[in-house]
């Protein structure tokens, strides 16, 4: 799994950034691309990375401001031109329905696919037998949500050395062993396959959120997560300004991820005002905090777990 950032500015475009959208990359994992917000000229970016709109599974919204919504309708018709034809299912907030089949149906747009739309409240809104993913309200005076991605955890890999080891040659029965049996074999001896599997792999956990002043929801949100993507609109000693917008600085994302006990913080969604090189200081005052952190931009790519 990999994370794209598509889009890392705030409120408007600028130079450097546009505005909020997040691709999370699972080709291997399931063959899918699951986005994260998408704000105006997604698509666009979208061109210049190598995501394709075709396997693209799930659109999560965090809220309904235009910097994080404005690029769906234009997104959602170039699906269908670039030959989407299996479902796509839309998560957000109250009112996400509404302005998608809008906007559709204003501008004439017909999709050769089926839009299926889940308004969230807070709780767990989906699970399959690969993941699960619940969310909560943040706090940004417009409805705000963060999304927290668990991936279950795989079974072990076979152990074919030790098989080999103790006599066991390759072949069909690697695959009864490898599914924990109990086996005879040529000699009558018996193993049991349990023996041979190694530990379960953890499953990766993933928390990206909205728009938000620091608030208590957040915590539970992230707690533990291998990958935190947090919102530092602003540097650390605008904290009273950061309030008044309901947004939040570097050193409150950093204090977030250290209290949480998060493997990585990227810190995304960086107003206009922080050029490249300011940027670059905005990381350095995070790192002050909780070390590793890293910033993002445009069309970066973090492998999640490294």
């Amino acid at each position: 799994m990999e994370l794209v950032f598509l889009g890392t500015g705030a409120g408007v475009p600028s130079r450097g950034r546009n505005v909020t959208s997040i691709a999370l990359s699972m080709l291997n994992e399931r063959n899918t691309i699951w986005l994260f917000d998408c704000g105006e000229a997604t698509q666009h970016q979208i061109m210049r990375s190598q995501i394709k709109l075709s396997k693209l599974e799930k659109i999560f919204i965090t809220h309904l401001h235009g910097d994080h919504i404005f690029g769906l309708p234009g997104l959602l018709s170039s699906r269908s031109f670039q030959g989407g034809e299996s479902d796509l299912t839309i998560y957000g907030p109250v009112g996400i329905t509404e302005y998608v089949e809008t906007s559709l149906r204003l501008s004439g747009t017909r999709l050769t696919y089926k839009i299926i739309f889940n308004e969230i409240e807070p709780g767990l809104i989906f699970e399959d037998k690969m993941f699960s993913i619940t969310v909560d309200e943040l706090d940004h005076g417009l409805r705000s949500f963060g999304y927290r991605i668990v991936e279950k955890d795989k079974p072990g890999a076979l152990n074919g050395d030790k098989l080999i080891d103790d006599g066991v040659e390759p072949g069909p029965i690697f695959q009864k062993i490898k599914k924990g049996e109990t086996v005879t074999l040529a000699d009558g001896s018996v193993i049991n396959g349990k023996d041979y599997i190694d530990e379960p792999q953890k499953g990766k956990i993933i928390s990206i959120f909205g728009d938000t002043k620091a608030t208590a929801s957040e915590l539970e949100l992230a707690l533990n997560a291998d990958v935190l993507v947090h919102e530092a609109t602003f540097e650390g000693d605008k904290e009273k300004l950061a309030g008044e917008y309901m947004h939040s600085t570097t050193l409150q994302a950093a204090s977030l991820a250290k209290k949480a006990n998060v493997k990585k913080l990227i810190l995304t969604h960086i107003s206009a005002r922080y050029d490249r090189d300011a940027s670059k200081e905005l990381l350095i005052e995070a790192q002050s905090v909780f070390e590793n952190t890293e910033i993002a931009y445009d069309l970066a790519v973090f492998p999640i777990g490294e």
